[in-house]
């Protein structure tokens, strides 16, 4: 069925509240931990489960949710999805225990989990035009992007005016205005092809995405000498081999390997993993500098997380204009270009550097991510058929959630190794467990050379970890100018709207 301009446009709009919700909900929970830990009686176990816990879920339902979209309806499981995330949201709320908080946000997880790539997959048919499909992907990426900075920008307001449930019950309206609009315009879409589920699949790839997830969580958490770390991680990727090897096998694979034999699916996704790191190096670390350094409480930390928004939707518009005119290629290179230039600018990072120093380089570091994540995306995108369009998305998330999880991972460690050789006769606890541990002690002592230390070798650490994400880019930008091919968006395939059954 053919849709309108303006009821696909409108739909778009949907979609791109439900991923705000989305976005925010991975950030604003971190302002709201100090009160949780209070008000739930909750110990910094159950702390670290209220996000394991949406992670994990997160991780192992995005690839079945993918290939049940694409079997019985991509929309009426993103409705599903929806309505979902809104009871899970409400649940979170009212929970009266550490337990019942980690048992709603595993819900939550799952709501996620088939939310990302549903609402990603009904774009190809929605916009079976390569340049408007690429304005779309703009727009839904860019939305998910902006609730990040956006979460503790809320949350704070929230917590300073409200119970700390607040936090989650901001998801309700959002949730019900989406689900309203997708129910109204976007269109029902399935697979043509009657295919058996893949149910060894499903547990296979769930369990070893359980594993893998859980494992660098730990090890982010623990160290990396941590044994029952190494064995789940082990675990996982032996659990995901087997997958890989039934795949290859069984007649109605849950995922499509032979997209990785495609240039472009195979350069998008690793491209988008590589734009997390940057992505996550600077959520992992700023925050703090905020707080440990320039003395901030959490919505002032929030608050000044706005020029990157700003960045971002500056190089989201511009992406849209430049991609027919430079190509694939040209955009890709000068994206990474913008995101190691400005890596590196934060590197250079000092404790006297002042807040307008590092507002100037989250600015061009937003410009950065608005030019590489819908133009990385975008590639991958386009070798999608809409036949199996929600496992291919979900197979592009996973791999952008997993790379995510093991980036924080690494990068955590590089920063905790240099803040503690930093801190020299200081390394110790509880000043060693962490920055704000630090800061809190040199503070209750009243000792300014010891905060000045602790400061000094946060800051030391923060620039180590944006050095691995600066070379890390840089190296990418040279890559993408070598290998990828320069394609034009009018060039890419047409994703074969009509091979997909649309109702309604």
């Amino acid at each position: 069925m053919e849709i309108d301009a303006t009821r696909r446009w409108l739909a778009l709009g949907a979609l791109a509240v439900a991923m705000l919700t989305i976005g925010l909900d991975v950030t604003v929970l971190t302002v709201a931990l100090p009160t949780l830990a209070v008000d739930l009686n909750a110990n910094t176990a159950a702390l670290q489960w209220f996000s394991s816990a949406y992670t994990l879920a997160l991780a192992a339902v995005m690839l079945p949710a993918g290939a049940l979209g694409d079997r019985y309806g991509r929309k009426k499981f993103l409705l599903a999805a929806l309505v979902l995330f809104g009871v899970a949201s409400i649940g979170c709320a009212v929970a009266a225990s550490p337990g019942q908080l980690i048992a709603a946000r595993v819900v939550l997880g799952i709501a996620a989990a088939a939310m990302i790539p549903l609402s990603m997959s009904v774009l190809p048919a929605m916009f079976p035009e390569s340049e408007q499909r690429q304005r779309a992907l703009t727009i839904w990426i860019t939305s998910t992007a902006i609730g990040l900075p956006l979460g503790p920008i809320v949350g704070g307001w929230l917590l300073r005016n409200f119970w700390w449930g607040s936090v989650f019950l901001i998801n309700v309206p959002m949730v019900v205005i989406g689900a309203f609009a997708v129910a109204a315009l976007v269109p029902e879409s399935r697979s043509a092809l009657t295919f058996r589920i893949d149910l060894l699949g499903i547990v296979l790839s769930a369990a070893g995405m359980l594993g893998l997830t859980y494992g660098f969580i730990r090890i982010g958490a623990e160290g990396w000498d941590d044994g029952p770390a190494w064995a789940t991680v082990a675990g996982g990727v032996l659990l995901l081999g087997a997958f890989l090897a039934w795949q290859r096998r069984t007649e109605y694979p849950l995922v499509d390997l032979g997209l990785f034999a495609a240039d472009g699916f195979r350069w998008g996704t690793a491209l988008s993993i590589v734009v997390n790191f940057a992505m996550f190096g600077m959520f992992f670390t700023v925050p703090q500098y905020f707080q440990a350094v320039l003395g901030v409480d959490a919505l002032g930390s929030g608050l000044r997380l706005l020029p990157l928004i700003g960045g971002l939707l500056v190089g989201s518009r511009l992406v849209d204009r430049i991609l027919p005119t430079l190509g694939i290629r040209v955009v890709l290179t000068a994206g990474f270009a913008v995101l190691a230039g400005s890596l590196a600018l934060g590197a250079l990072t000092t404790v006297d550097s002042g807040y307008g120093y590092t507002a100037l380089w989250l600015t061009l570091l937003g410009a950065g991510m608005g030019l590489v994540m819908p133009a990385a995306m975008g590639v991958a995108m386009d070798e999608l058929t809409a036949e199996r369009s929600g496992s291919g998305s979900a197979l592009l998330q996973a791999l952008r959630q997993a790379g995510g999880t093991i980036g924080v991972a690494l990068l955590g460690t590089v920063l905790s190794i240099r803040y503690r050789s930093e801190l020299g006769a200081l390394n110790h606890a509880p000043i060693a467990d962490g920055v704000n541990a630090g800061v809190a002690t040199a503070r209750g002592l009243g000792d300014p050379s010891m905060l000045r230390t602790v400061q000094e070798a946060f800051v030391s650490g923060m620039s180590a970890m944006l050095w691995v994400c600066a070379g890390l880019c840089l190296l990418t930008a040279t890559l993408t100018a070598t290998f990828v091919r320069a394609r034009r968006p009018d060039e890419a395939r047409d994703s074969g709207a009509a091979e997909s059954i649309h109702v309604g």
